[in-house]
């Protein structure tokens, strides 16, 4: 079913959250009934308790291109240099495991943790020009890469059942899905999965419902799509922003979807009035699954 986004059950929100220069990574934490995100350029780590409305931010010392929290508690952090520990008390920002070798041109991007409990993410070209990021996995502190020639890695996502990773190479407008071997973290079997040209050039964070359907946002084409396990469309939601950049089933039946989206001024452009604002998407009729915690 393609659905244009205006049926009678679902409806589209924005929320009352501060406007964002680039909106990205939210991650629902069921235990704290808390829903995290950033602010990439603004190198904010930020927190919304819906039921509460109580909302948190933490500045850490770079660009962040997405984060995850801790089985031990506080949160890890991509920044530039490779991943980072976040004290949610203190505030404080500590290496963890860094990027060897380091390369200027290169920046951690997205990432999420897997039902294992090891961090998965991706690099990009500072640029985004040339294939020379990739896909790298953190276990319990060590960094090994899973897969390379990448521009712009995004929207990593898992299967219900473990057995397939997707990732995204924003600039290449693929979709990508790889063989996943849960049991010791190894990706095989690169193969296209979608090609999101007719939709929009950048796919963007993305998110498995308990389906097994995948919902992902497409940057500078203003919807998310819902992509079957066979890469069929399934449904084409339009959001009121070019710029959606990711998404996130949340609230405690885990069936809203969070999108939050890019303000252009950063690249010189007049942002539009629903630019860089998070909205939400309810009566969906679906639900999301639980994320892990990083287990180092």
């Amino acid at each position: 079913m393609i659905d244009g986004g205006r049926g009678d059950a679902m409806q589209i929100t924005r929320l009352n959250l501060p406007r964002r220069s680039v909106g990205e990574g939210p991650v629902w934490d069921v235990a704290e009934q808390a829903l995290y995100y950033i602010d990439i350029l603004e190198q904010k780590v930020l927190r919304w308790h819906p039921q509460s409305d109580e909302r948190r931010e933490w500045l850490v010392p770079s660009m962040i291109g997405s984060m995850a929290l801790r089985e031990s508690g506080g949160a890890i952090l991509a920044l530039v240099d490779g991943i980072h520990t976040l004290d949610f008390d203190t505030g404080e920002v500590s290496p963890l495991a860094l990027m060897e070798p380091a390369s200027s041109a290169v920046q951690l991007a997205d990432g999420k943790v897997d039902r294992a409990g090891r961090f998965v993410f991706g690099t990009s070209h500072r640029k985004a020009a040339e294939p020379v990021g990739g896909l790298y996995t953190l276990d319990r502190g060590e960094i090994r890469q899973l897969d390379s020639g990448l521009t712009l890695g995004n929207g990593p996502c898992w299967s219900p059942d473990n057995a397939t990773l997707y990732h995204a190479d924003s600039m290449a407008q693929a979709i990508y899905a790889y063989d996943y071997d849960l049991a010791n973290g190894a990706a095989s079997n690169r193969r296209l999965f979608f090609d999101t040209t007719p939709y929009g050039p950048i796919p963007d964070g993305a998110t498995v419902d308990a389906h097994g359907d995948m919902w992902v946002a497409i940057c500078e084409g203003g919807v998310v799509l819902c992509l079957s396990p066979e890469g069929e469309v399934k449904r084409v939601i339009d959001i009121p922003t070019r710029l959606p950049a990711s998404c996130m089933f949340f609230g405690p039946d885990l069936d809203r979807l969070f999108v939050p989206s890019i303000d252009p001024s950063f690249l010189g452009r007049d942002p539009a009035e629903g630019d860089g604002w998070a909205y939400v998407i309810d009566g969906l009729g679906v639900q999301g699954l639980p994320e892990p915690r990083y287990r180092g």
